[in-house]
Parts: C-alpha cells; sequence; structure tokens
C-alpha cells in the first residue's frame, strides 16, 4: 500500500498553526520558515515570544547583533497579531554594557501589540531597574512578573493596571511606599506575590486589596533589615497567605474570613514585643482551615491565641526548644476540629512527653484521623512524642512516619517497636515511609 505523502498540517487555518507554534521555543519556531512558502512568515505571528539562554549560548559579536536585529523586526514588523506573552529567562545578561539589548525598546514594542503577560528575568541590572514609565500605565496587561536579581524597582508616580491579575516580584528591592502606590492602583488584583525580596524603607507595608485571593510575603531576613514596620491587611476575598519574615512591629490582619490556606514561617529578630506582635498576626487568621506554621522558638503567647474553629489541617515545622510539647499542646486545644497533624521539627532533649500533665486537647479524642512525622530519627524522645499521641488519638485511623534519614535495617527495626506501641484506636495503621 502507497503511504500517503499529503501535507495535512499544512492545510490547517495560519491561526492554528501560529498556535501550534507558540508552544515551541523561538528558534524552533522559526525553524519552520523552511518547510514552505506556507510557513516562510508563520512563526512572525505566534503569540508567545521567549527568549532563553539557550538561545543565546555560543553566539559571537556579529551574532548578537543579527539576534538583536532579529528581535527589533519581530516586535516591530506592522500589522501583527497582538501577543499573549512575552519573556525573557533567567541566565541572560539583557542588560550588560557588552550587549546593550534594548529590553525597554522591545517592552514598548510588545505593549504595542497588546501583549497581555510580560515575565522577565533580568541579571546585573545595578541598584536601581528603570523600566517604561508606560508598563505601569498600560490596561492591557494582565500578568507581570519581574526577576531583579538584588536591584530596586523604580515604580513612578503615575501607575494605572486596571486590568493586572497577577502580580510577581522576586528578588528585588522594594520600599513600602512604592508597594502601596503600585498595588493601590491595580483594582482587580487577584495574585500578588513578593518573592525572596528585600524590604527596605518601610513604615508600614499597607494591602488593602478587595479582589485579591492569593498573598505571598517572602521577604529576606538579614541582621541590616529594620522590622520596625506594621503590615496591614485588609483582603475579603484571599484564600490563600504566605507569610515568611522575621515578626514585625504589628500587625493589623482584617476581612480574612474567606481564608482556606495559610502557610506562615516567622522568627524572633529585633521586635521589642515579639510575642505580642506574633499573636497578632495568627488572631488575624483564625479563620483558616489549613494552616503551616514554622517557628525557631517559643513566639506567641498560647493563653491569648484564638480558637480555629475551621482549622482541620496543621502542620507544625521548626527547630527544637525547650516547653515545645507544652506549646503544641496548648496550640491543639484551640483547634477542637482537627483531622490531619503533621509534624516536622527535631526534638530537643529536655522535652517532657512522658510526665506531661495537661488536659489532653479534645481534637485528639473526637476528631483527628492522621498524624503525618517528617525527619524520624529513631531516638526515646521522639518514641515519647508517638507514645503520647497513640496514648491519646482516640479516632486516629493512619499513623505516617518519614524515616529517609535511617537504613532500611534501622526502618525495619524502628517499624516493629512501634507496632508494639499501645494504641487506643483499634482502626489505627502505622505506615512508614
Amino acid at each position: 500500500m502507497a503511504m500517503c505523502s499529503e501535507d495535512r498540517i499544512s492545510s490547517f487555518p495560519d491561526y492554528i498553526l501560529c498556535h501550534i507554534l507558540s508552544f515551541l521555543p523561538i528558534k524552533e519556531a522559526v525553524r519552520t520558515s523552511i518547510i514552505s512558502t506556507k510557513w516562510r512568515y508563520l512563526f512572525a505571528s505566534i503569540s508567545t515570544i521567549e527568549f532563553d539562554r539557550c538561545l543565546l549560548s555560543g553566539l559571537t559579536d556579529r551574532n548578537v547583533d543579527s539576534f538583536k536585529n532579529f528581535v527589533d523586526r519581530l516586535l516591530k514588523f506592522p500589522d501583527q497579531v497582538s501577543l499573549d506573552c512575552f519573556r525573557l529567562s533567567d541566565g541572560i545578561s539583557w542588560n550588560d554594557e557588552d550587549h546593550d539589548f534594548d529590553v525597554s525598546g522591545w517592552i514598548c514594542a510588545a505593549l504595542c501589540r497588546g501583549v497581555k503577560e510580560i515575565d522577565f528575568h533580568l541579571d546585573y541590572l545595578g541598584d536601581v531597574l528603570t523600566l517604561p514609565a508606560v508598563l505601569f500605565t498600560y490596561h492591557s496587561l494582565v500578568t507581570l512578573k519581574l526577576n531583579a536579581e538584588g536591584s530596586k524597582i523604580k515604580v513612578p508616580s503615575d501607575v494605572c493596571l486596571g486590568n493586572l491579575k497577577t502580580l510577581q516580584l522576586r528578588n528585588s528591592v522594594v520600599d513600602g511606599d512604592s508597594i502601596h502606590r503600585l498595588i493601590s492602583n491595580c483594582h482587580v488584583l487577584e495574585d500578588l506575590a513578593f518573592i525572596e525580596c528585600f524590604l527596605a524603607y518601610a513604615g508600614a507595608l499597607n494591602i488593602q486589596t478587595p479582589s485579591l485571593k492569593r498573598l505571598v510575603l517572602d521577604f529576606d531576613v538579614v541582621e541590616y533589615r529594620d522590622f520596625n514596620y506594621v503590615v496591614v491587611i485588609n483582603a475579603p476575598n484571599l484564600v490563600y497567605f504566605q507569610y515568611t519574615d522575621a515578626v514585625a512591629e504589628g500587625y493589623a490582619l482584617s476581612n480574612m474570613k474567606s481564608l482556606e490556606k495559610a502557610d506562615i514561617s516567622i522568627y524572633r529578630f529585633d521586635s521589642s514585643d515579639c510575642e505580642t506582635s506574633a499573636t497578632h498576626l495568627i488572631q488575624g487568621i483564625c479563620t483558616v482551615g489549613s494552616l503551616s506554621l514554622t517557628i525557631d522558638e517559643v513566639i506567641f503567647r498560647t493563653c491569648r491565641l484564638p480558637i480555629f474553629h475551621n482549622l482541620i489541617e496543621f502542620e507544625y515545622r521548626g527547630l527544637g526548644f525547650n516547653g515545645r510539647e507544652t506549646w503544641l499542646v496548648e496550640f491543639l486545644h484551640c483547634a477542637s476540629n482537627l483531622k490531619t497533624l503533621t509534624l516536622n521539627f527535631l526534638v530537643v532533649a529536655a522535652t517532657q512527653w512522658k510526665v506531661l500533665l495537661m488536659e489532653v486537647p479534645s481534637c485528639l479524642s473526637l476528631h483527628l484521623k492522621e498524624i503525618k512525622i517528617l525527619n524520624f530519627k529513631g531516638d526515646a524522645r521522639m518514641f515519647e512524642m508517638i507514645s503520647y499521641f497513640l496514648d491519646n488519638a482516640m479516632v486516629l485511623e493512619k499513623l505516617m512516619i518519614g524515616m529517609e534519614s535511617l537504613s532500611e535495617t534501622q526502618q525495619s527495626i524502628v517499624f516493629n517497636q512501634l507496632l508494639q506501641l499501645p494504641k487506643s484506636s483499634k482502626k489505627c495503621q502505622v505506615v512508614i515511609f
């Protein structure tokens, strides 16, 4: 039987072919121009343009000039289709003196083509990253992601991003005034993230955005930073909140009733009343259903903790400290409906699980179904903690223990020891991984 040589792909309409090409690396998309006359200029109409380190690897000075000309033509040709995404990936010195790429010109050209998403990873920028002012007043932009690699992002006084839904700044220096000016002029913002950023010159971090659904505040914790600022958040539709920083001077979190999941990592550094501030933070998220908490010592005053009526999942992480077991049990008293508990910390020598003279939390007796213990080392203190939970968790169905640091032989020995421990719940299964 003769093989069919019909070129069915080329019979597709141009807009479908361009959509397909948008999923290819730009280098591969350009190569399709040699297929036939029909394909010759299709790559110029792709809706996603991404330049990465692979594209520029091994280029000579002459080739770099050709590359710059190619990008200029690709972005600035008249009558081009609108852009969905323009991305400059990591590992490229887009702004160094040797190459002198016209990044600002490329941004303006992309904006002229109606780009909806800009995602830039820019290296070696100096102290301040200055972007075209038009970027901050462009109404069609939906997603803006900037990685400035330690540079301060300069935000102009005139900001209006009326359709921006996602804003992500990474590895950047940001100040409180710029953040407030930027956020307060993004009226439909849903996803806001500061990832591994350095917060400078902030008397207050003020985020009041009714449309916000996801918020990540992940700041660098370094000795020379000033933590004397107040965090103010008013986000009635917030569903996810991640916060990593030293304890600030104060917290005012309001209208957080929609919050479903929170991931909080805080550390004592230089706050005059660390315990009070940290407690205010936790009080602001008391309606959460799933909470991951990392602390390096006793920061919260448990006597002032709220009742977590909706808390179903709780993960507790951090370094070991004296009194951790008492603190944890007191916290569990505030989470009467808890069903899943994950513990990931070091048990210090002074731990007193055996002689813990406290009332058993009601969640252990009535609701707790699953306990997961990570980084199990097989020491006596860990066994004491496990015994406490097995003795008191009346409806426990599964105890999962991570033993990655132990050999198979050690795991087998420990597993047999665990099976010998008395359990209040007959349904409880012990699983190691």
